[in-house]
């Protein structure tokens, strides 16, 4: 390889390796995320149902992750205003795994467990949640957060 090339090359080799782990590091579990839902579907025994409306499930369209709290909880401008319990948070292999419980509503048989994959490459999510009867996937992406 000519000198010359070799000379402009490893100037961009080496702000790629310094660039990389820094995106990485954006969905680690370190800072707060804000996130989006794109598409909700509806699993029970008898069908499924495909681009369910967040609110008629009770989520917000538009969330943040607070690692430091150990919360997931609407954004601001938010029609939902309930907010999730982190109850455990793990690394495996390129996914920051979430998981959490949800009683429902009083007196209704809705509780359900959850658990939220988020692609520290990036920032894809995929939350899965079942109760009694039914289940959930919910597609969405993540991006770091302002303070």
């Amino acid at each position: 390889m000519d000198l010359r090339i070799l000379k402009l090359f490893l100037p961009f080799c080496c702000l790629f390796c310094i660039a990389l782990p820094t995106f990485a590091g954006d969905f680690d579990g370190s800072k707060p995320l804000s996130g989006s839902i794109s598409k909700i579907v509806e699993i029970n025994p008898y069908k499924i149902i495909n681009d369910v409306d967040p609110d008629t499930v009770g989520l917000p369209k538009n969330f943040i992750i607070d690692f430091e709290g150990k919360k997931v909880r609407p954004s601001k401008d938010s029609l939902i205003r309930r907010t999730s319990q982190i109850k455990r948070v793990e690394h495996i292999e390129n996914k920051l795994i979430l998981q959490g419980v949800e009683e429902g509503v009083e007196n209704v048989d809705d509780g359900l467990a959850w658990s939220m994959a988020i692609s520290k490459k990036s920032g894809m999510v995929v939350l899965s949640a079942s109760g009694d009867g039914v289940a959930y996937v919910v597609f969405g992406t993540c991006t770091p957060a302002e303070k």
